[in-house]
């Protein structure tokens, strides 16, 4: 690998893995369904949710790099308790459903290649993840994710596969990535709800503001304490363009599964994805009978990369609640309350994973309980980034606290919507 690439592959952190573990399989296949349902119609929210969820996630890094601290732990000591327990139950629970939608997706994609029993294979890929993550290091672990994240590019290599095919295509693509048009029937509304919760996901804010933290207190040697310590502009810098590099690496991927979806399944009359074997053939025209094969690598990979951040986020939630010692550096004795919690969210989810819905369905719904629940949590993070106890005088720039509000009335407007049609 040539020194440059080393030096940016070196580079990669906490901002990168968060984004990459936003096109997790309930992501997948969200992107699918958008593309399927509405066409090119919804390529636009891609790219105008960029800065609002780079902007979200900014200011949580700086709150736990600024704090030594994650989410939770600030908002117990600064905020009052009943906040703390709606914030950690809404966040855990919201959790537990996307692990369960995501481990039904993974060993359904499984099945798809080999004839073994669902459930089965739902128990293989929960022992996986937390024999993985018990055993591994940290280190070693977020190396593999980064590695990991490049398999979705599977997505984007397809689209340009075909597109040298498809006449007037790229033009389509730019009208509809460029102009905001917004459909107003009901299913079109859903639709772009439960994009917009696998886009800006409630679980990344406190993950990465977790990660954060830890890196924080590794180089200044200094324990949890949920108070501010001045950080160079340096770092600041560091994790400002790790994020925003993490963001536009998920919604580009997020953008041509949608587009591709678009071409292969809306434009052949196909409106529905009812399995994941309907999803998986949109990779059919550069894997050819290899596509489920491919498919099923890709969501693994999405799954191992997201699941121990859903569950780990989990368990630093709740491990900050209860002062528990919390990191994925840690040995297991060393962290054994931390690492109980992440196993148990896994088994929850994997629980919740037999209970019968379509994997398609139960990944479209967790994206759903995604937007419905992240209004109160992007409104304490703009807080929180203003708080001097918290961030000392590094309050975050206007126009970051600006889309910040932008994001929080979209995803307000859009659950009051959600929860009228229900």
């Amino acid at each position: 690998m040539p020194k440059s690439l080393k030096k940016m592959w070196k580079f990669l952190g906490s901002g990168f893995r968060t984004g990459a573990a936003d096109d997790d399989p309930s992501g997948v296949a969200t992107y699918t369904i958008t593309g399927a349902r509405t066409g090119f119609n919804f390529l636009w929210v891609m790219v105008f949710v960029v800065p609002l969820m780079t902007a979200i996630q900014e200011m949580s890094a700086h709150i736990g790099a600024l704090s030594g601290c994650g989410l939770a732990g600030n908002i117990k000591k600064h905020y009052p308790k009943w906040l703390l327990g709606v914030a950690s139950l809404t966040l855990v629970g919201a959790n537990v459903l996307n692990i369960g939608a995501n481990i039904s997706g993974m060993s359904g994609a499984v099945n798809l290649v080999l004839p073994i029993r669902i459930e089965v294979l739902a128990a293989i890929v929960s022992a996986a993840v937390i024999f993985i993550t018990i055993r591994f290091s940290y280190r070693k672990i977020a190396s593999i994710l980064n590695w990991l994240a490049l398999s979705l590019f599977a997505y984007v290599l397809t689209f340009f596969l075909i597109s040298s095919d498809l006449k007037g295509v790229w033009l389509e693509i730019l009208k509809n990535g460029l102009i905001p048009h917004l459909p107003l029937d009901k299913n079109s509304l859903v639709v772009l709800f439960a994009l917009l919760g696998t886009t800006i996901s409630p679980y990344l804010y406190f993950w990465q503001a977790s990660e954060e933290a830890e890196e924080t207190r590794e180089v200044r040697h200094h324990i949890k304490i949920c108070r501010f310590r001045s950080v160079s502009e340096k770092r600041l810098g560091q994790i400002d363009a790790d994020t925003r590099f993490g963001m536009f690496f998920s919604n580009f991927v997020a953008f041509f599964i949608i587009a591709l979806s678009a071409v292969t399944m809306h434009q052949a009359g196909i409106f529905n994805v009812e399995t994941l074997r309907q999803a998986a053939e949109v990779l059919e025209p550069l894997a050819g009978q290899y596509a489920y094969m491919l498919f099923m690598i890709g969501l693994l990979s999405s799954g191992l990369l997201s699941i121990p951040v859903l569950a780990g986020s989990a368990a630093y939630v709740l491990s900050e609640v209860f002062n528990w010692p919390a990191s994925l550096d840690k040995k297991f004795h060393q962290a054994r309350q931390f690492y109980v919690v992440l196993s148990g969210a896994v088994l929850i989810g994997l629980a919740m994973s037999f209970v019968g819905i379509s994997p398609v369905k139960a990944l479209f719904y967790s994206a759903l309980v995604n937007a419905a629940v992240s209004p109160l949590l992007i409104i304490l993070i703009i807080h929180m980034a203003h708080n001097p106890k918290i961030v000392g005088a590094n309050r975050v720039r206007p126009v970051v606290s600006a889309l910040g509000y932008i994001g929080f009335l979209i995803m307000t407007v859009g659950t009051a919507f959600f929860m009228l049609t229900l």
